[in-house]
């Protein structure tokens, strides 16, 4: 009994985040990605966050706004949320890596019930998406 009880508390203190990616196949080539700026977005550092990955993966990076640039061949959308617990916090976030029109990668990190009283809710930016997007690129050495 006594370890069900533990169990049904780790369960519900602990939160469940779940990472769903699609990784990018090395085959692409991928040396420069152009973000396409998301003002809705207003987790901050995110965007930054995000590109210091790539950037870790040797693939540059420019934000734009309005119609992407001729020279992109690559482009990411983003969107990512935040919920309200005493902070704010980063509750979901999805990335789409398109080569032209194909979608070519896909991550997503979500906190599920919210987090619910897991103290790691409240992590950073970076802690939660660097190893998301290292997976995305995965095949970026």
């Amino acid at each position: 009994m006594k370890k069900i009880a533990l169990l049904t508390a780790v369960t519900f203190f602990a939160g469940c985040t779940a990472i769903d990616v699609k990784q990018v196949d090395s085959s692409h080539q991928i040396d420069h990605v152009c973000f396409e700026n998301n003002p809705k977005v207003i987790v901050a550092d995110f965007v930054s966050t995000v590109e210091d990955v790539f950037h870790d993966h040797h693939i540059t990076t420019e934000v734009y706004s309005g119609r992407k640039p001729e020279h992109c061949n690559f482009k990411l959308t983003y969107t990512a949320l935040r919920s309200w617990d005493f902070s704010p916090y980063l509750s979901h976030a999805e990335l789409r890596l398109f080569k032209g029109r194909e979608r070519i990668g896909y991550a997503e990190y979500h906190l599920n019930g919210g987090g619910g009283f897991a103290l790691n809710k409240w992590a950073s930016v970076e802690s939660k998406m660097t190893p998301v997007v290292n997976q995305l690129l995965a095949q970026y050495k």
